[in-house]
């Protein structure tokens, strides 16, 4: 790694591929900055046989100094409790929601829910938030799925307000609080939580959605990031800073990542091909995909169309077979610790901020030893802190 100053004060980095492969492009950062990425560990869903290593991944991750550990919620292991029982677990690492879903909770009991994790853990709880999608909204929680930027919006502005401990009146499309003609009258959160402001993070895919993380969110849950395919996405979220009047200093870019360590990477790729086929395929209906129109508008659409109709079709061998190599080595870090290190340069290069991790787990010493190598390939990249 070579470093100068350029012109017009900015700092000239150059990296140098470690791999022989196409070197990394030059990197401008304001001057006397220092670039540095933290690392995050997401875990995924709870409740598949898996809890016990969970939670040995997560102290291992504490143990390596990772910045935060990621639990997600679907339809069946709730968030929160596997989050008080990992920061119980714990000592510095920070604890956050990958996400809890809006159609879940009201607004009043997600602040309720995050002050009291920000209290347990001593300061350590980050909000992760999210819409979900139709057929959980719908199915599960029998919420309708409609206008999900301004339900959004609106959720955020409750959470934020009653965090505060202001007394809590809003009059939305959505939410009236107190309700009108009865008994109710305006309360405040009781419980204090340890920092006056807790993060909030949004998963966002679609280039609205990205506008508004940008705009009322403290940080983004990205899936299926690629450094190569990030440029329009950042726009979208420099766009909604800039609506708010901020730059995009001290804003959170998170995206998860699979990571799978070996020797040969195209052999990695497909352990990761049944979570990409799972996503692209079932994870919505056929007409209302979210994870599909990504993979579309990264230039994949007539593979994720086949992935799809196979995935719908109960031929998920089939499924996964048909994710394109391209796209997994895209949006994962795959084979040895070299190689990896050189993606993460450029995952930082398009200015992520924090790079979360998703061992895609055989056992529980392949998920130790895919967390010690992220430690050791971000220190060989020059990004850890």
């Amino acid at each position: 790694m070579i470093g100068g100053r350029g012109c017009c004060g900015t700092a000239t980095r150059l990296v140098r591929s470690v791999t022989g492969a196409t070197p990394v492009r030059h990197v401008m950062l304001p001057a006397g900055r220092v670039w540095l990425v933290r690392l995050g560990l997401n875990l995924g869903y709870w409740g598949a046989g898996n809890d016990a290593e969970n939670l040995e991944l997560a102290k291992e991750a504490d143990a390596l100094g990772y910045s935060v550990v990621w639990v997600a919620e679907a339809y069946g292991s709730d968030g929160p409790t596997v989050l008080s029982w990992i920061a119980a677990h714990t000592e510095r690492i920070d604890v956050g929601s990958a996400i809890f879903q809006i159609p879940a909770r009201t607004p009043t009991m997600t602040a309720m829910t995050a002050a009291t994790l920000d209290t347990l853990s001593g300061g350590r709880f980050r909000l992760g938030l999210g819409v979900s999608g139709p057929q959980v909204s719908e199915g599960w929680y029998g919420v309708k799925f409609d206008k999900p930027l301004a339900r959004t919006r609106e959720y955020v502005e409750i959470i934020r307000k009653a965090l505060s401990r202001e007394r809590v009146v809003h009059e939305g499309a959505n939410w009236t609080l107190p309700l009108p003609g009865g008994p109710g009258k305006a309360l405040k959160l009781t419980v204090h939580p340890v920092r006056e402001h807790i993060p909030v993070y949004i998963a966002a895919i679609g280039p609205k959605n990205l506008e508004l993380t940008g705009e009322i969110a403290d940080g983004w849950l990205a899936i299926f990031y690629s450094p190569e395919h990030a440029e329009e996405s950042v726009a979208h979220i420099r766009a909604g800073r800039q609506k708010a009047g901020r730059d995009m200093a001290g804003f959170d870019i998170v995206p998860t990542v699979p990571i799978v360590v070996g020797e040969d990477w195209r052999t990695c790729a497909d352990t990761v091909r049944p979570y990409a086929a799972l996503y692209i395929g079932g994870m919505g209906s056929r007409d209302k995909n979210f994870y599909k129109e990504l993979a579309t508008r990264m230039g994949f659409g007539e593979q994720a169309q086949e992935v799809q109709d196979r995935f719908l079709a109960k031929d998920y061998q089939g499924a996964a077979a048909a994710v394109p190599l391209e796209f997994l080595d895209a949006t994962s870090l795959l084979g040895p610790k070299e190689r990896i290190a050189e993606r993460m340069r450029a995952y930082a290069d398009t200015g992520v901020t924090t790079l979360t991790v998703s061992p895609m787990l055989q056992d529980l010493e392949q998920g130790r030893t895919a967390l010690r190598t992220a430690r050791e390939a971000l220190e060989l990249a020059g990004l850890a802190e």
